[in-house]
């Protein structure tokens, strides 16, 4: 029986997925690796955190579910995404740390160019906002503040990537330096109306091209594995950044349908088909796969801390031990108490886009606790995708009645998600396979490799694990919604 090996590379953990034949996880293996913060609002990784976790996780994936090497028919590989490295051509050495996608030291020089009124010729190429999130000014930033990068650069020497390109390059041995369309469109430096990188984006941020990844499909052959990695050669045959591969991972092939995965960050996608929708609401237009040189677009809203406000319940407050503990919390949190938590530590994503705010929290009394904190975590998360849907909807009114499937690690807290089917005042499903990010970038490998089937008896065989109804009154809902805009406003100073 041949196997598919999916490499998901997020921000906090590398994880290797093994999936069988009929698409069923046989075996997991995760590992977790440090973040670096030189100085508030900096975000980075140590490449070779990035690189050793994920090929040890491979390893020990292989290990676990006892195979060899030789029964893995392709991988498939998922990433985070716009996280930017520059790496020397001869030796694979970055020339600093990976700047994580969280990133905000580019916000001056966003905010001056935004002023210089280049903007909406971003947008009109890109479909992107002008904001730090982006890999484009990130690699500014390197070239400019690395010393020797600039000439390095200009000479041919150095390589730019995001986390799949980088990785494929140590996998091939450097023999590839490429890319796949849904990554390479979060970099700010791609036309995804061309489906080109764009030389007077380029110019302007003052990066040589030569920098520059060759732009593939999402299945395609990006290389084999050097062969002492695995003891063999392996075919790597599909790569998506992490949001577009759980939107293919949730089998949302229809325009209309929608996804959002909260992991780190929450990221909600709308398929809008081959239409090109430029959004009125700050919303972003991206590619959300490329098959066959086929692009289908969509319409995607991003927030910056989503598991990530979890994460500081444990680590920043020390409130909770594990995660899991925030559900039972919020179950018994005092329901007259109206805490509202805007957890903007990075600054606010869509449909704001302020990466000068910072988080805070209104409503407190002196008996607001650990449990009113975590509903008002999970809370924050439900607000803000309503957020991201009510400017999907007035952007591209087919959205409107749709249902939101959902995934990642959030998505398993039942409270949570019956908070964001009330909020939102729809429908929310929860596939009985939650690894949805890692299965798309199986699907496409697996596809490409021929063993998965096409994308119309992929998306028959997606299975329901829970619907989530709304059952909040309108009433209830609208003033809640309130409360949190509320809140919003204020954080920002409005």
């Amino acid at each position: 029986m041949p196997y598919i090996l999916a490499i998901d590379q997020g921000t906090t953990s590398s994880r290797a997925i093994l999936f069988d034949a009929d698409l069923r996880v046989t075996a997991t293996a995760q590992e977790e690796f440090p973040q670096i913060y030189p100085q508030p609002g900096w975000v980075e990784h140590d490449p070779t955190d990035l690189w050793s976790t994920v090929a040890g996780t491979a390893r020990a994936v292989l290990e676990k579910a006892g195979i060899d090497a030789a029964e893995i028919a392709a991988i498939g590989i998922t990433n985070q995404r716009e996280t930017t490295l520059i790496w020397d051509r001869a030796t694979g050495q970055p020339i600093h740390n990976a700047i994580v996608w969280q990133d905000r030291r580019t916000a001056p020089l966003c905010t001056r160019l935004v002023e210089e009124g280049f903007e909406p010729e971003v947008t009109a190429k890109t479909g992107l906002l002008l904001d730090p999130y982006f890999s484009g000014t990130k690699v500014a930033w390197l070239l400019e503040n690395v010393p020797g990068a600039r000439a390095r650069a200009e000479a041919g020497e150095l390589a730019f990537g995001t986390v799949d390109s980088f990785l494929i390059w140590k996998l091939t041995g450097g023999a590839r330096h490429v890319t796949d369309a849904t990554n390479a469109a979060r970099t700010m430096l791609y036309n995804i109306r061309d489906g080109e990188w764009d030389a007077e984006i380029c110019a302007r941020l003052n990066i040589p091209m030569a920098l520059l990844p060759e732009v593939q499909d999402c299945a395609a052959d990006f290389g084999t594995t050097r062969p002492d990695l695995f003891g063999r050669e392996i075919p790597i045959l599909g790569v998506a950044g992490d949001q577009q591969a759980a939107t293919l991972g949730q089998a949302c092939f229809e325009p209309g349908m929608m996804k959002s995965t909260y992991g780190t960050g929450c990221f909600a996608l709308l398929n809008t088909g081959s239409e090109m929708v430029t959004s009125q609401n700050r919303l972003l237009t991206t590619i959300a796969y490329r098959l066959n040189g086929q692009t289908t677009y969509a319409l995607e809203g991003s927030i910056f801390i989503a598991g990530a406000v979890v994460q500081w319940l444990r680590d920043g407050l020390q409130i909770i031990r594990a995660a899991s503990e925030t559900q039972a919390l919020a179950e018994a949190a005092d329901p007259a108490q109206e805490v509202v938590l805007v957890p903007a530590f990075t600054g606010l994503g869509a449909p704001y886009w302020r990466p000068d705010c910072r988080g805070a929290i209104y409503g407190l009394t002196r008996n607001s606790g650990r449990a009113e904190l975590a509903r008002a975590a999970l809370e924050s998360v439900g607000y803000q995708t309503r957020d991201l849907l009510e400017a999907m909807r007035a952007d591209w009114p087919q959205a409107s009645e749709g249902v939101l499937r959902v995934d990642g690690g959030m998505s398993a807290s039942d409270p949570a998600m019956q908070f964001l089917a009330d909020i939102i005042g729809a429908p929310v499903d929860r596939p009985e396979v939650l690894e949805t990010t890692a299965l798309g970038a199986a699907w496409l490998a697996g596809m490409q490799a021929g063993i998965y089937p096409a994308s119309e008896t992929f998306a028959r065989d997606w299975a329901l694990q829970r619907r989530f109804e709304p059952g909040m009154n309108e009433e209830t809902r609208a003033a809640k919604y309130a409360r949190w805009r509320r809140a919003v406003l204020a954080t920002m100073g409005v």
